[in-house]
Protein backbone atom coordinates (compact mmCIF):
# COMPACT_ATOMS: atom_id res chain seq x y z
CA UNK A 1 0.00 0.00 0.00
CA UNK A 2 1.41 3.81 -0.79
CA UNK A 3 0.70 6.18 1.94
CA UNK A 4 0.38 9.79 0.76
CA UNK A 5 0.32 12.85 3.26
CA UNK A 6 -2.71 15.53 2.32
CA UNK A 7 -3.62 18.81 3.69
CA UNK A 8 -6.15 21.36 2.66
CA UNK A 9 -3.78 23.88 3.39
CA UNK A 10 -6.62 25.58 5.04
CA UNK A 11 -6.43 29.51 6.80
CA UNK A 12 -8.54 28.57 9.39
CA UNK A 13 -8.34 31.93 11.67
CA UNK A 14 -11.80 33.24 10.34
CA UNK A 15 -14.72 35.16 11.87
CA UNK A 16 -16.95 34.09 13.95
CA UNK A 17 -19.06 31.48 11.71
CA UNK A 18 -22.29 33.39 12.34
CA UNK A 19 -20.73 36.78 10.75
CA UNK A 20 -20.92 35.36 6.92
CA UNK A 21 -23.49 33.54 5.49
CA UNK A 22 -20.82 30.79 3.43
CA UNK A 23 -16.79 29.75 3.58
CA UNK A 24 -16.91 29.44 0.24
CA UNK A 25 -17.33 31.67 -2.95
CA UNK A 26 -18.60 34.55 -0.66
CA UNK A 27 -16.29 34.68 2.07
CA UNK A 28 -14.78 38.28 1.64
CA UNK A 29 -10.78 37.46 1.20
CA UNK A 30 -10.34 41.19 3.30
CA UNK A 31 -10.36 38.71 6.42
CA UNK A 32 -6.88 37.34 5.13
CA UNK A 33 -4.02 38.38 6.70
CA UNK A 34 -1.54 38.28 4.06
CA UNK A 35 1.45 37.77 6.39
CA UNK A 36 -0.03 35.06 8.12
CA UNK A 37 -0.82 33.17 5.14
CA UNK A 38 2.20 33.00 3.92
CA UNK A 39 3.35 31.78 7.44
CA UNK A 40 0.84 29.09 6.91
CA UNK A 41 2.32 28.34 3.40
CA UNK A 42 6.32 28.35 4.52
CA UNK A 43 4.44 25.30 7.25
CA UNK A 44 2.53 23.15 5.01
CA UNK A 45 5.18 22.85 2.28
CA UNK A 46 7.56 21.84 5.79
CA UNK A 47 5.25 18.95 6.39
CA UNK A 48 5.33 17.96 2.59
CA UNK A 49 8.99 17.40 2.69
CA UNK A 50 8.44 15.95 6.51
CA UNK A 51 6.48 13.10 4.81
CA UNK A 52 8.93 13.09 1.69
CA UNK A 53 11.54 12.45 4.82
CA UNK A 54 9.79 9.43 6.30
CA UNK A 55 9.28 7.64 3.36
CA UNK A 56 5.52 8.95 2.48
CA UNK A 57 4.45 10.48 -0.82
CA UNK A 58 2.91 13.47 -1.16
CA UNK A 59 -0.92 14.83 -2.54
CA UNK A 60 -2.06 18.04 -3.38
CA UNK A 61 -5.20 19.83 -4.33
CA UNK A 62 -7.17 22.69 -5.80
CA UNK A 63 -10.25 24.72 -4.88
CA UNK A 64 -11.48 28.43 -5.37
CA UNK A 65 -12.80 31.13 -3.69
CA UNK A 66 -12.44 29.53 -0.16
CA UNK A 67 -10.89 29.71 3.41
CA UNK A 68 -10.77 25.81 3.35
CA UNK A 69 -8.12 25.27 0.93
CA UNK A 70 -5.67 28.26 -0.05
CA UNK A 71 -3.88 25.86 -2.63
CA UNK A 72 -6.04 27.50 -5.97
CA UNK A 73 -3.30 26.92 -8.28
CA UNK A 74 -2.09 23.36 -7.55
CA UNK A 75 0.32 22.83 -10.05
CA UNK A 76 2.54 26.03 -9.05
CA UNK A 77 2.49 23.67 -5.36
CA UNK A 78 3.30 20.57 -7.68
CA UNK A 79 6.17 22.09 -9.27
CA UNK A 80 7.41 23.87 -5.89
CA UNK A 81 7.36 19.74 -3.82
CA UNK A 82 8.91 18.40 -7.37
CA UNK A 83 11.98 20.78 -6.58
CA UNK A 84 11.69 20.15 -2.77
CA UNK A 85 11.30 16.86 -2.72
CA UNK A 86 13.42 13.47 -3.62
CA UNK A 87 11.67 10.54 -3.22
CA UNK A 88 7.96 11.14 -3.19
CA UNK A 89 5.40 10.34 -5.50
CA UNK A 90 3.86 14.30 -5.68
CA UNK A 91 0.02 13.03 -6.48
CA UNK A 92 -2.48 16.39 -7.73
CA UNK A 93 -5.41 15.34 -7.17
CA UNK A 94 -6.83 16.72 -8.83
CA UNK A 95 -7.11 19.17 -12.10
CA UNK A 96 -10.87 20.46 -11.94
CA UNK A 97 -10.76 20.04 -16.06
CA UNK A 98 -14.36 20.58 -16.54
CA UNK A 99 -13.97 24.08 -15.25
CA UNK A 100 -10.92 24.62 -17.08
CA UNK A 101 -10.84 26.56 -20.31
CA UNK A 102 -7.95 24.84 -21.75
CA UNK A 103 -7.13 21.51 -21.51
CA UNK A 104 -3.99 21.78 -23.11
CA UNK A 105 -2.24 24.20 -21.10
CA UNK A 106 -3.11 21.73 -18.69
CA UNK A 107 -1.13 19.27 -20.54
CA UNK A 108 1.27 21.48 -20.77
CA UNK A 109 1.62 21.98 -16.50
CA UNK A 110 1.49 18.61 -16.33
CA UNK A 111 4.27 17.34 -18.14
CA UNK A 112 6.45 20.61 -17.03
CA UNK A 113 6.12 19.55 -13.20
CA UNK A 114 6.87 15.54 -13.94
CA UNK A 115 9.68 16.63 -15.54
CA UNK A 116 11.39 18.76 -12.84
CA UNK A 117 10.13 16.17 -10.31
CA UNK A 118 12.24 13.66 -12.98
CA UNK A 119 9.00 11.29 -13.30
CA UNK A 120 7.60 11.40 -9.88
CA UNK A 121 4.09 12.69 -10.46
CA UNK A 122 0.89 11.39 -10.63
CA UNK A 123 -2.24 13.23 -12.16
CA UNK A 124 -5.42 13.29 -11.41
CA UNK A 125 -8.47 14.89 -12.45
CA UNK A 126 -11.73 15.46 -11.16
CA UNK A 127 -15.18 17.35 -12.55
CA UNK A 128 -15.04 20.27 -9.66
CA UNK A 129 -17.58 20.79 -6.64
CA UNK A 130 -20.66 22.23 -7.21
CA UNK A 131 -19.83 25.22 -4.63
CA UNK A 132 -17.22 26.52 -7.63
CA UNK A 133 -19.33 26.16 -11.00
CA UNK A 134 -20.39 30.69 -9.14
CA UNK A 135 -16.18 30.56 -8.24
CA UNK A 136 -15.33 29.75 -11.53
CA UNK A 137 -17.93 31.13 -14.02
CA UNK A 138 -18.92 27.30 -15.16
CA UNK A 139 -21.63 25.74 -16.83
CA UNK A 140 -22.80 23.21 -14.69
CA UNK A 141 -24.67 21.63 -17.00
CA UNK A 142 -22.84 18.43 -18.67
CA UNK A 143 -19.67 18.89 -16.36
CA UNK A 144 -19.17 15.52 -16.05
CA UNK A 145 -19.19 15.11 -20.79
CA UNK A 146 -17.03 17.77 -20.77
CA UNK A 147 -14.27 16.42 -18.36
CA UNK A 148 -13.75 13.13 -20.13
CA UNK A 149 -13.73 15.15 -23.23
CA UNK A 150 -10.84 16.90 -21.45
CA UNK A 151 -9.11 14.22 -20.39
CA UNK A 152 -9.01 12.28 -23.41
CA UNK A 153 -7.47 15.65 -25.12
CA UNK A 154 -4.48 15.80 -22.14
CA UNK A 155 -3.59 12.39 -22.52
CA UNK A 156 -3.64 12.27 -26.40
CA UNK A 157 -1.49 15.55 -25.93
CA UNK A 158 0.92 13.58 -23.82
CA UNK A 159 1.42 10.65 -25.83
CA UNK A 160 1.66 12.19 -29.06
CA UNK A 161 4.87 12.91 -30.48
CA UNK A 162 4.84 13.42 -34.11
CA UNK A 163 4.02 16.80 -34.88
CA UNK A 164 0.47 18.40 -34.44
CA UNK A 165 -2.83 17.26 -34.27
CA UNK A 166 -6.00 18.88 -34.83
CA UNK A 167 -8.75 18.32 -32.06
CA UNK A 168 -12.34 19.32 -33.28
CA UNK A 169 -14.52 17.98 -29.98
CA UNK A 170 -17.65 18.47 -28.89
CA UNK A 171 -16.83 21.40 -26.03
CA UNK A 172 -12.78 21.86 -27.23
CA UNK A 173 -11.41 22.90 -30.20
CA UNK A 174 -7.28 23.04 -31.18
CA UNK A 175 -5.97 23.45 -34.82
CA UNK A 176 -2.29 22.06 -33.55
CA UNK A 177 -2.08 20.57 -30.18
CA UNK A 178 2.19 19.70 -30.13
CA UNK A 179 2.71 20.21 -26.20
CA UNK A 180 6.50 21.66 -25.57
CA UNK A 181 8.08 19.94 -23.35
CA UNK A 182 6.32 16.44 -23.01
CA UNK A 183 6.02 14.44 -20.02
CA UNK A 184 9.29 12.26 -18.62
CA UNK A 185 6.65 9.61 -18.16
CA UNK A 186 6.26 7.38 -21.18
CA UNK A 187 3.52 6.98 -22.78
CA UNK A 188 1.79 9.28 -19.87
CA UNK A 189 2.19 9.82 -16.16
CA UNK A 190 -0.17 7.77 -13.63
CA UNK A 191 -3.92 8.76 -14.60
CA UNK A 192 -6.30 9.21 -11.37
CA UNK A 193 -10.44 10.01 -11.82
CA UNK A 194 -12.06 10.87 -8.61
CA UNK A 195 -15.89 9.08 -8.07
CA UNK A 196 -17.92 8.94 -4.82
CA UNK A 197 -20.69 7.08 -6.05
CA UNK A 198 -20.76 3.91 -7.71
CA UNK A 199 -22.68 5.35 -11.38
CA UNK A 200 -18.82 7.27 -11.88
CA UNK A 201 -17.10 4.29 -11.52
CA UNK A 202 -17.42 2.40 -14.88
CA UNK A 203 -15.81 4.93 -17.11
CA UNK A 204 -12.90 5.23 -15.15
CA UNK A 205 -12.65 0.80 -15.33
CA UNK A 206 -12.95 1.35 -18.79
CA UNK A 207 -9.57 3.30 -19.24
CA UNK A 208 -7.53 1.73 -16.77
CA UNK A 209 -7.67 4.35 -14.53
CA UNK A 210 -6.77 5.05 -10.94
CA UNK A 211 -9.72 5.52 -8.50
CA UNK A 212 -9.77 7.67 -5.63
CA UNK A 213 -12.62 8.21 -3.53
CA UNK A 214 -12.77 10.61 -0.24
CA UNK A 215 -14.76 10.31 3.31
CA UNK A 216 -17.41 7.37 1.82
CA UNK A 217 -17.05 5.31 4.35
CA UNK A 218 -16.99 1.35 4.48
CA UNK A 219 -20.48 0.70 2.78
CA UNK A 220 -19.69 3.23 0.37
CA UNK A 221 -16.51 2.94 -0.88
CA UNK A 222 -17.31 -0.96 -1.36
CA UNK A 223 -20.03 -0.05 -3.91
CA UNK A 224 -17.44 2.25 -5.74
CA UNK A 225 -14.91 -0.29 -5.88
CA UNK A 226 -17.12 -2.99 -6.50
CA UNK A 227 -18.79 -1.27 -9.95
CA UNK A 228 -15.36 -1.02 -11.06
CA UNK A 229 -14.35 -4.44 -10.79
CA UNK A 230 -17.88 -5.63 -12.28
CA UNK A 231 -16.89 -3.59 -14.57
CA UNK A 232 -13.68 -4.86 -16.02
CA UNK A 233 -15.42 -8.84 -15.85
CA UNK A 234 -17.40 -7.55 -18.02
CA UNK A 235 -15.52 -6.10 -20.06
CA UNK A 236 -12.83 -8.73 -20.46
CA UNK A 237 -10.79 -6.66 -18.97
CA UNK A 238 -7.74 -7.68 -16.38
CA UNK A 239 -8.71 -7.81 -12.83
CA UNK A 240 -7.78 -5.01 -11.39
CA UNK A 241 -5.35 -5.13 -8.59
CA UNK A 242 -5.53 -2.96 -5.28
CA UNK A 243 -3.43 -0.19 -6.77
CA UNK A 244 -6.07 0.85 -8.78
CA UNK A 245 -7.98 2.25 -6.03
CA UNK A 246 -7.15 4.99 -3.70
CA UNK A 247 -9.33 6.08 -0.68
CA UNK A 248 -9.28 9.83 0.81
CA UNK A 249 -9.70 9.44 5.33
CA UNK A 250 -9.24 12.02 8.31
CA UNK A 251 -6.13 10.11 9.87
CA UNK A 252 -4.15 10.66 13.09
CA UNK A 253 -2.04 9.03 14.81
CA UNK A 254 -1.18 9.47 18.84
CA UNK A 255 1.49 7.35 21.29
CA UNK A 256 -2.02 6.22 22.67
CA UNK A 257 -5.26 6.05 21.76
CA UNK A 258 -6.30 9.28 23.93
CA UNK A 259 -3.70 11.19 21.94
CA UNK A 260 -4.58 9.90 18.63
CA UNK A 261 -8.64 10.70 19.29
CA UNK A 262 -7.40 14.09 20.88
CA UNK A 263 -5.52 15.15 17.37
CA UNK A 264 -8.58 13.51 15.11
CA UNK A 265 -11.24 16.10 16.90
CA UNK A 266 -8.31 18.79 15.95
CA UNK A 267 -9.12 17.51 12.06
CA UNK A 268 -12.88 17.75 12.15
CA UNK A 269 -12.04 21.25 11.55
CA UNK A 270 -12.40 20.22 7.76
CA UNK A 271 -15.99 18.88 8.45
CA UNK A 272 -17.20 21.40 11.12
CA UNK A 273 -16.20 24.77 9.40
CA UNK A 274 -17.95 23.94 5.97
CA UNK A 275 -20.61 26.18 6.17
CA UNK A 276 -21.99 26.80 2.41
CA UNK A 277 -25.01 28.56 1.66
CA UNK A 278 -27.53 26.90 -0.01
CA UNK A 279 -27.67 28.03 -3.51
CA UNK A 280 -23.80 27.33 -3.72
CA UNK A 281 -24.91 23.19 -3.22
CA UNK A 282 -26.75 22.16 -6.04
CA UNK A 283 -26.35 24.28 -8.55
CA UNK A 284 -29.34 23.20 -11.54
CA UNK A 285 -27.96 20.84 -13.78
CA UNK A 286 -25.01 19.84 -11.72
CA UNK A 287 -26.74 16.88 -10.84
CA UNK A 288 -30.03 15.22 -12.22
CA UNK A 289 -33.25 16.94 -11.07
CA UNK A 290 -34.77 14.07 -8.72
CA UNK A 291 -30.93 14.36 -7.20
CA UNK A 292 -31.31 17.31 -6.77
CA UNK A 293 -34.25 17.67 -5.59
CA UNK A 294 -33.79 14.92 -2.57
CA UNK A 295 -30.46 17.09 -1.84
CA UNK A 296 -32.13 19.52 -0.89
CA UNK A 297 -34.59 18.36 0.50
CA UNK A 298 -32.47 16.40 3.06
CA UNK A 299 -29.90 19.24 3.53
CA UNK A 300 -32.97 21.51 4.65
CA UNK A 301 -34.24 18.17 6.86
CA UNK A 302 -31.00 18.67 8.72
CA UNK A 303 -31.27 22.24 9.25
CA UNK A 304 -34.76 22.55 10.10
CA UNK A 305 -36.09 20.77 13.07
CA UNK A 306 -39.65 21.38 12.12
CA UNK A 307 -39.66 19.45 8.44
CA UNK A 308 -38.12 16.92 10.50
CA UNK A 309 -40.73 15.93 12.01
CA UNK A 310 -43.18 16.83 8.81
CA UNK A 311 -40.53 14.18 6.98
CA UNK A 312 -41.59 11.24 9.85
CA UNK A 313 -38.32 11.39 11.79
CA UNK A 314 -34.83 12.11 11.28
CA UNK A 315 -33.11 12.35 8.09
CA UNK A 316 -29.52 10.67 7.67
CA UNK A 317 -27.00 12.53 9.23
CA UNK A 318 -24.50 14.55 7.48
CA UNK A 319 -20.55 13.90 8.33
CA UNK A 320 -20.42 17.60 10.67
CA UNK A 321 -23.24 16.04 12.46
CA UNK A 322 -21.60 12.90 13.30
CA UNK A 323 -19.50 12.38 16.86
CA UNK A 324 -15.92 11.43 16.40
CA UNK A 325 -17.00 7.50 17.52
CA UNK A 326 -19.54 7.69 14.35
CA UNK A 327 -17.06 8.93 12.23
CA UNK A 328 -14.38 6.34 13.29
CA UNK A 329 -17.08 3.49 13.00
CA UNK A 330 -18.30 4.81 9.58
CA UNK A 331 -14.57 4.29 8.38
CA UNK A 332 -14.13 8.00 7.81
CA UNK A 333 -11.42 8.70 10.28
CA UNK A 334 -8.85 6.65 11.32
CA UNK A 335 -7.62 7.42 15.10
CA UNK A 336 -5.98 6.46 18.01
CA UNK A 337 -2.52 4.41 18.71
CA UNK A 338 -0.43 3.13 16.32
CA UNK A 339 -2.12 -0.43 16.51
CA UNK A 340 -5.35 0.83 16.55
CA UNK A 341 -4.94 2.99 13.66
CA UNK A 342 -3.24 0.03 11.63
CA UNK A 343 -6.47 -2.48 12.69
CA UNK A 344 -9.01 0.39 11.80
CA UNK A 345 -7.19 0.30 8.39
CA UNK A 346 -6.91 -3.18 8.20
CA UNK A 347 -10.27 -4.19 8.44
CA UNK A 348 -11.34 -1.03 6.52
CA UNK A 349 -9.20 -3.05 3.88
CA UNK A 350 -10.30 -6.35 4.20
CA UNK A 351 -14.08 -4.88 4.08
CA UNK A 352 -13.79 -3.11 0.55
CA UNK A 353 -11.70 -5.81 -1.04
CA UNK A 354 -8.64 -4.19 -0.77
CA UNK A 355 -7.19 -1.12 -1.97
CA UNK A 356 -3.97 0.46 -2.29
CA UNK A 357 -3.65 3.45 -1.57
CA UNK A 358 -4.79 5.63 1.83
CA UNK A 359 -4.86 9.58 1.33
CA UNK A 360 -3.99 10.61 4.74
CA UNK A 361 -5.66 13.58 5.66
CA UNK A 362 -3.51 14.27 9.02
CA UNK A 363 -3.66 18.36 9.38
CA UNK A 364 -6.66 20.54 9.29
CA UNK A 365 -7.59 23.37 10.63
CA UNK A 366 -5.93 24.74 13.84
CA UNK A 367 -3.93 22.25 14.50
CA UNK A 368 -0.17 23.44 14.73
CA UNK A 369 2.79 21.99 12.90
CA UNK A 370 4.41 20.07 15.83
CA UNK A 371 1.61 17.81 16.31
CA UNK A 372 1.06 17.47 12.54
CA UNK A 373 4.75 16.30 12.67
CA UNK A 374 4.14 13.84 15.25
CA UNK A 375 1.33 12.41 13.84
CA UNK A 376 3.25 11.84 10.11
CA UNK A 377 6.07 10.14 11.62
CA UNK A 378 4.61 8.24 14.00
CA UNK A 379 2.12 6.76 11.07
CA UNK A 380 5.35 6.50 8.94
CA UNK A 381 7.41 4.88 11.86
CA UNK A 382 4.95 2.43 13.37
CA UNK A 383 2.21 2.04 11.32
CA UNK A 384 2.88 1.49 8.23
CA UNK A 385 4.97 -1.75 8.73
CA UNK A 386 2.27 -2.81 10.15
CA UNK A 387 0.04 -2.34 7.50
CA UNK A 388 2.71 -3.71 4.83
CA UNK A 389 2.57 -6.72 6.82
CA UNK A 390 -1.05 -7.05 5.39
CA UNK A 391 -1.19 -5.71 2.06
CA UNK A 392 1.92 -6.46 0.51
CA UNK A 393 1.76 -8.81 -2.23
CA UNK A 394 2.21 -12.52 -1.58
CA UNK A 395 5.36 -13.98 -3.34
CA UNK A 396 6.16 -17.85 -4.15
Amino acid sequence: MQHWHFSETAYPYLPDPDSYGSIRVTLPNGVIDPERAAGLWDRYIREWQVADECGLNVMVNEHHSTATCMNSVAPVVAGVLARVTSRARILLLGNPVANRKDPVRIAEEMALVDLLSHGRLDVGFVRGVPYEVSATNTKPIRMTERMWEAIELVTRAWSTHDGPFNWEGEFFHHRQVNIWPRPYQEPTPPVWVTAVSPTSAARIADHGYRLGTFLTGYEGTRAVYQVYRDRCAEQGLPTPGDDRFGYAALVYTGRTDEEGLDGARKLLWYLHSNKVATEFLYPPGYIPYQLRAAGLRAHSAVHDPALLRDQGGPAKKDLASMSLDELIEQGIVFAGSASTVAGQIERFYDHVGGFGHLLLMGQAGHMEHDETVRGLRRFAEDVVPRLDRVTAPVTV
